[in-house]
């Protein structure tokens, strides 16, 4: 069996490797200007075939809509702006009755510059003081109306317009800008939205019963990065950085407070396997607290930890107990795909992911097909009772989901690889039925990656940021865009509202919490 197995193994190496050759040879050939393979998709005439002769049910079972219903008018909550009537041509016989007006509403957009000049009046008082009118409050010494400022905003960051093109466009509508003028519009004097971001993580981290996390490769000054999403349907909020480890990730949570030896702490050192002379020596120091991480190296340097990992575990015990005194919800459930930094706190995985693994296995014969194909169905199908168990929870449904688990994962199958993957699956069986203890989290992350596939495609039309004023403007304005589409609210809406002063949308941290208080 064991011969099998590695057989087995060696044999998917290679199909790997194949693989792998077939895409560096399409790779090779697109940098010499030529054309990749050819895919031919499967025909799908046996498909329509079976479509045209078997009957719709859907369609059969649909009431067919009444011949002469009104539909409903697309344009009847519509703000008319102006109103122009329209006379027959010619002359109107006598004995003619008006018989009103047929209706009929064009939607247009109006495209153009428009040029205020402010003449500040100014005055000398008799003892010798001048008097000067003041820029309204939206104006603020801007050279660039809020508007055409909100403009840029929403072309940039929602529509992901590039600089070059964007600056093109507007001269060719008579803004008279530059690109410097234009990088100062997108980046310079943001302070209230990079704290109305920050607001939007400790709101969520404080409320929330869990958020969902992911992270994707970025570039930043030519440099390899990541940007880290942590959200829930209410809120979204991203943060790119340098690295992507666990010590990074409870960075990101913490938002920067420092460091702290308490109880939380030391049980996370304890469980993590730190050496007892330096746990006793932290232990000694408790309800210590460490403003920023210089001065937590030095302590750590007072002790004499001098091993790399002992030093990773302190800190991230230390970054955790931090968070926890901050007052983070202590039920917070954090579900990921696995990844090792996501692992802390109360942690849940995706069941979507971990079905993956088994999608991706490439079988070796038809025995090993059929298997693929058994289990694949019943993790789908356990999952679909899961989605009904969070509906309708109750004693008796989740020990048979308990049990059906394990039969699921704990199965032989004909392929070696299989089996070896389904027991590796059960071992995170306390995180995958975490929604059996917790109906309230999701048994996916397709939130977070629905979110942060945006950030991809401004990456793939821009490039990199950079400065680091440009990589916080990113991350900023696309945490507030999509926690705007979360709460139902316009990013035009907003970003018109931001820029005019106007304060008519509250902040968004305050609609947070009171959408997370609503659903608790």
């Amino acid at each position: 069996m064991k011969l099998l197995a590695w057989g087995e193994g060696l044999i998917e190496i290679i199909l790997r490797l194949q693989e792998q050759e077939l895409h560096l040879k399409d790779e090779v050939a697109v940098l010499k200007g030529e054309k990749k393979r050819p895919k031919f998709k499967p025909s799908r005439m046996h498909e329509e075939a079976g479509k045209t002769c078997a009957p719709d049910r859907q369609q059969q079972t649909k009431p067919a809509r009444r011949r002469g219903k009104p539909s409903r008018s697309k344009t009847a909550q519509l703000k008319i702006d102006c109103e122009e009537i329209i006379e027959p041509a010619g002359r109107i016989p006598r004995g003619s009755r008006f018989k009103g007006y047929r209706d009929f509403v064009v939607q247009d957009l109006v495209i153009g510059s428009r040029n205020t000049r402010y003449r500040l009046a100014r005055w000398q008082t008799p003892d010798g003081k001048t008097l000067s009118g003041q820029f309204p409050r939206a104006v603020a010494g801007s050279h660039f109306g809020a508007t055409l400022v909100s403009y840029v905003l929403y072309q940039h960051h929602h529509c992901h317009v590039t600089q070059p093109l964007l600056r093109e466009q507007l001269r060719e509508w008579g803004i008279e800008i530059s690109s410097g003028q234009l990088n100062a519009l997108l980046q310079e004097g943001k302070e209230r939205f990079h704290a109305e971001k920050d607001g939007l993580l400790s709101t969520g981290l404080a409320l929330s019963a869990y958020v969902t996390v992911d992270d994707t490769g970025t570039r930043h000054q030519g440099n390899n990065g990541y940007v880290t999403h942590i959200g829930n349907e209410h809120f979204a909020w991203f943060k790119s950085t340098c690295s992507k480890s666990r010590i990074n990730f409870l960075e990101l949570l913490g938002a920067g407070h420092g460091y702290q030896i308490n109880e939380d702490a030391l049980a996370y050192m304890k469980k993590q396997g730190l050496s007892q002379v330096f746990l006793q020596a932290l232990r000694e120091h408790d309800r210590a607290s460490f403003a920023d991480q210089r001065a937590w190296q030095r302590h750590l340097d007072g002790l004499g930890m001098d091993v790399a990992r002992y030093r990773n575990i302190a800190t991230e015990g230390a970054l955790l107990g931090s968070l926890k005194r901050r007052g983070v919800a202590q039920d917070l459930a954090i579900i990921s795909d696995d990844a090792g930094q996501f692992n802390v706190l109360i942690h849940g995985l995706c069941w979507v992911h971990a079905e993956r693994l088994v999608h991706k296995l490439l079988p070796l014969n038809d025995q090993h097909r059929e298997d693929i194909a058994r289990v694949r169905s019943g993790i789908w199908s356990l999952y679909a009772d899961l989605k009904d168990y969070k509906r309708h929870p109750t004693l008796k449904r989740k020990r048979e989901l308990q049990a059906r688990f394990d039969a699921v994962f704990t199965q032989k199958t004909r392929y070696a690889t299989l089996n070896r993957l389904l027991r590796r699956i059960h071992l995170n069986k306390s995180e995958l039925l975490l929604v059996l203890e917790r109906p309230e989290v999701p048994l996916h992350t397709n939130g977070s990656e629905r979110d942060i596939r945006d950030h991809v495609k401004k990456q793939k039309v821009s490039g990199g940021t950079r400065s680091e004023l440009g990589r916080q403007c990113r991350d900023t304005f696309s945490s507030l865009k999509k926690t705007c589409r979360k709460l139902g609210i316009s990013f035009w809406n907003y970003l018109t509202d931001r820029i005019s002063c106007s304060d008519h949308i509250p902040l968004l941290p305050h609609l947070v919490e009171q959408r997370l208080v609503h659903a608790a």
